[in-house]
């Protein structure tokens, strides 16, 4: 049995689909805020064992005697623009300490997610090596509770048999319709373009970047079911925290220029200031060092920035589908 956390969300149900595909059927009990109805064909007609509310999965976990083959914790709040610190204590930090416990303890592997917005403004660099990790400054309180849980489990004695941390960088694809202005920046390049006929891109406020030419470790979402599927099926893999990303950082011109062409049409793109709540905190190039995965094993190359966008229209956005 697996177990799967934030499964009603973007990745989260995403990976649910995999997990029936690779014969994970019946055998995944998923858990999320199952209140939150707007997410409901993120799952529907997906197979699971039991479906389980957040706030009592918990308990239900420490006190299960269940075999669990593995749980994969992808539940999280990951508003980059919530400033209230407390909400991100409870939900990112504090449940994600009580699940590593429990895995600790039960002999469980673990795989769970991180982000790298705890980079912050990558002048660090974006190496995922242990070594560096205490050094680094996050952005926002999203960040920085994605960082505190990388620091807190990085110093545990105890640790699940085995444990993964997932970096994920700019994830796009199907399966975000209800992330509003968390959603990614393809999802709202397709929107714009198709209510609007033109892409608004923000303005640089550094004389290092030209108007356009910021840049993003963007990766397609098959990637990273690809890279959690492989981490599932290799426990024998080095335990630690992982970049999630492609290695190739991609200019936000090439981001709506690929969108157009993916829609058919000519690129219409007009620049506008940053606005200013975001100004301060706002990334200006990401780029996943790839080398820890790859001596991992994983071989798979990556999906083109122009490849992963033409499948996400075409396929998804234009007519609404679900993956």
């Amino acid at each position: 049995m697996v177990i799967l956390t934030g499964v009603s969300g973007f990745i989260g149900s995403c990976f649910l689909t995999i997990l029936n595909e690779s014969g994970f059927n019946r055998d995944v009990v998923v858990v999320d805020d199952f209140y939150k109805l707007y997410k409901d064909k993120n799952t529907d007609g997906k197979a699971v064992r039991e479906w389980m509310h957040r706030d009592i999965f918990l308990d239900w976990f420490e006190k299960s005697s269940q075999k669990v083959d593995a749980v994969v914790h992808l539940g999280a709040r990951t508003d980059t623009t919530l400033m209230d610190w407390t909400i991100f204590e409870s939900l990112n930090l504090g449940y994600s300490k009580r699940i590593w416990n429990v895995c600790a303890e039960k002999e469980i592997p673990l795989i769970y997610a991180s982000s790298a917005a705890t980079y912050g403004d990558g002048s660090l660099g974006f190496n995922d090596h242990h070594e560096g990790i205490v050094q680094l400054k996050p952005l926002n309180p999203y960040g920085d509770s994605k960082h505190q849980f990388d620091l807190w489990a990085l110093a545990q004695e105890k640790k699940p048999p085995f444990w993964i941390g997932c970096k994920f960088f700019n994830v796009y694809g199907p399966n975000e319709y209800h992330k509003g202005r968390m959603a990614s920046v393809v999802f709202h390049t397709f929107h714009q373009i198709r209510s609007t006929g033109k892409m608004k891109l923000f303005k640089s406020h550094r004389p290092d970047f030209a108007d356009g030419h910021q840049s993003r470790d963007f990766i397609y979402i098959r990637d990273i079911l690809d890279m959690l599927l492989f981490f599932l099926n290799n426990p024998e893999t080095d335990n630690g925290i992982y970049n999630f990303g492609t290695g190739k950082a991609r200019t936000f011109l090439d981001l709506a220029g690929s969108t157009f062409e993916a829609l058919g049409l000519k690129s219409n793109i007009e620049f506008v200031e940053t606005p200013e709540d975001i100004r301060d905190t706002y990334q200006y190039f990401t780029e996943a060092t790839m080398d820890k995965m790859r001596k991992a094993g994983y071989t798979k190359e990556f999906w083109s920035l122009e490849d992963g966008i033409t499948d996400y229209v075409q396929n998804y956005l234009i007519s609404e589908k679900y993956f």
